[in-house]
């Protein structure tokens, strides 16, 4: 079932039409009706709210003004990382190369002072 946050497609009449973000669901007066607030995801953005049945919302189809209507989330793929092999990230591996006791720290950069030595390069 979709739920809130969710990204959803949509389909009219079998051809998808439209991304939505579902923002909302709140219970209808009817029981297993909803109403379900869309953030269209579409220039320009728009807001819609359908009052849906439970059903629907898990991806069954359904009619809106005569035309076959469906919902179906959004599944993102899980993508691994390609890591050679040879590509090892455990500690014992970092510690190698370093002595006993040896720690390196980093190097933090402040963008104010970074925009502020910028700007007195510009003006000299």
């Amino acid at each position: 079932m979709a739920a809130i946050n969710d990204v959803v497609l949509i389909y009219l009449e079998d051809a998808p039409v439209s991304f939505a973000r579902v923002e909302s669901i709140l219970p209808d007066a009817k029981k297993d009706w909803y109403h379900v607030k869309l953030l269209m995801l579409q220039v320009p953005l728009q807001v819609v709210t359908w009052i849906l049945k439970d059903e629907y919302i898990n991806g069954h189809e359904f009619h809106m003004n005569g035309k076959l209507m469906k919902i179906t989330k959004v599944e993102i793929p899980v993508e691994e990382l390609p890591l050679s092999k040879s590509t090892n990230f455990s500690g014992e591996n970092l510690q190698k190369g370093m002595s006993h006791g040896e720690k390196k720290q980093g190097k933090i950069i402040s963008f104010a002072d970074l925009k502020k030595s910028r700007e007195s390069d510009d003006a000299g």
